[in-house]
Parts: C-alpha cells; sequence; structure tokens
C-alpha cells in the first residue's frame, strides 16, 4: 500500500516537473514589461481624450488645466518610449481595460451633464481617477525598475510620476477653489 501511495506521489512529481519546464515561467521583467505596455496604452488614450475634455470644459482655469496635461502628456509618452528602449522592447501598446472604464465614465459625463453647472466637476472627478491610475502605474514601474536594476528607467519614471502628483494637486485645487462650489451653487 506504501509503495503504491509512494509510486502515485512520484508519478505527480515526474508529470508536474515535465509541465513546469514546457512552460516559460513569468517573472518580474515580464510583468514589468506588461505593465508599461499597459501604461503607454493608457497615455495614448489620455492625448486622445484630453483636448475632448477642454472643450466641454465650462471653466477657463480648468480647460487651461486639460491643455497644459496634454503638453506633459506628450512628454509621458516620449519618456515611455525612452524606457521601452531601456529594456531593449518595441514601444507597443496593450488594451487598457481600466483607462477605458475610466474614460468612458468621462464620456458619459460629457454627456448627461453638458450645459450643467455640474459639468466641471464631474470632469475633474474624471480626470483625477485617470491621475491616481497613472500614479499607481507609474509608482509600481518605478519600483519594479529599481528592483530590476534600470537605474535609467527609474529616473525616466520618477519625473513622469512627480508630474502626475503635481496635476492631481493642481486638480484639487481648482476642485476646492471653485469648480465645486459654482456646482453646488447652481
Amino acid at each position: 500500500m506504501e509503495q503504491i501511495i509512494l509510486q502515485e506521489i512520484v508519478g505527480l512529481r515526474v508529470h508536474a516537473s515535465k509541465d513546469t519546464t514546457m512552460a516559460k515561467q513569468k517573472m518580474l521583467d515580464d510583468l514589468f514589461h506588461d505593465t508599461l505596455k499597459d501604461i503607454y496604452f493608457a497615455e495614448k488614450k489620455i492625448l486622445a481624450t484630453l483636448p475632448k475634455m477642454a472643450k466641454a470644459a465650462q471653466s477657463a482655469e480648468l480647460k487651461a488645466a486639460f491643455e497644459k496635461h496634454r503638453t506633459e502628456t506628450e512628454g509621458h509618452v516620449a519618456r515611455l518610449e525612452k524606457v521601452f528602449g531601456v529594456i531593449g522592447k518595441k514601444p507597443v501598446g496593450k488594451t487598457c481595460a481600466a483607462i477605458m472604464g475610466i474614460t468612458e465614465e468621462g464620456a458619459e459625463i460629457m454627456e448627461e451633464y453638458k450645459g450643467s453647472p455640474a459639468l466641471d466637476a464631474g470632469l475633474l472627478a474624471a480626470a483625477q481617477a485617470v491621475e491616481h491610475y497613472e500614479i499607481s502605474r507609474y509608482g509600481t514601474l518605478r519600483t519594479w525598475a529599481g528592483e530590476l536594476g534600470l537605474n535609467d528607467a527609474v529616473t525616466l519614471l520618477e519625473a513622469t510620476l512627480k508630474e502626475e502628483k503635481a496635476t492631481d494637486e493642481a486638480l484639487t485645487t481648482i476642485a476646492e477653489s471653485a469648480v465645486n462650489i459654482a456646482a453646488e451653487a447652481a
């Protein structure tokens, strides 16, 4: 009886070891590359969305913030392309379901609140959802780049992370100083 159980265990081990040798195990560098493709797609989607948000915004200050961030986002894309170069990969995006969902919510806000005093508050909320997603992604990528010894990538990702945080703070200031008050007062 013990011998049969031992044979079954040994047989399972042999079978399991065959399975693991057939497929390449994914490692942190693979995850880094996949996440890099994700944020690259996201930044390109944001580039396409920001002009629509700027056009829809009623506040001149908010329009200017969206236009400024579009220029910054062009720089983010350029930095990401350099990070792809650091890892020896071609800059290619991978559909980012999170950013697709956030930008769809933004489009719904633009449609549902068009002409409403609450439109700018909704646009700001959508923009900050984007910023928080980007802050999360860039923070993670920066940390992984450090762990992988990609010091040039760390520098590039840190620069973008700082800009994303600054944009989030600027949007909060606009929301608290004017936009939310206007939406509430109307």
